[in-house]
């Protein structure tokens, strides 16, 4: 029921090799898993921004359109007046004389 210290020594060495054999496969995948995790993250930043500018440049060019819209409108509805205006001017027949 004694226990040496040579009984002990086999058992506490190969529990060592395995623990350290363990820990030697699994921080890799541990560094592996991180580094892959922060350029996911990364990446998801990086798409962020640029919907973001991509948005804000959407919203840009739909002020721009409807400014051109409404500017188009303005010069529609003066193109009517000034056709109607010149319509009337050659439709009376006193001023043909």
């Amino acid at each position: 029921m004694c226990f040496t210290s040579s009984e002990s020594g086999p058992s506490n060495s190969l529990s060592r090799k395995r623990s350290y054999r363990r820990q030697h496969i699994r921080v890799p995948r541990l560094s592996r898993w991180r580094r892959l995790r922060k350029k996911k993250m990364v990446e998801a930043d990086d798409m962020e921004r640029k919907n973001l500018k991509l948005y804000m440049e959407n919203q840009s060019i739909l002020k721009q359109n409807e400014a051109l819209r409404n500017k188009a409108l303005l010069l529609h509805q003066e193109n009517e007046t000034l056709l109607a205006q010149l319509q009337n001017k050659f439709s009376n027949p006193q001023n043909h004389m």
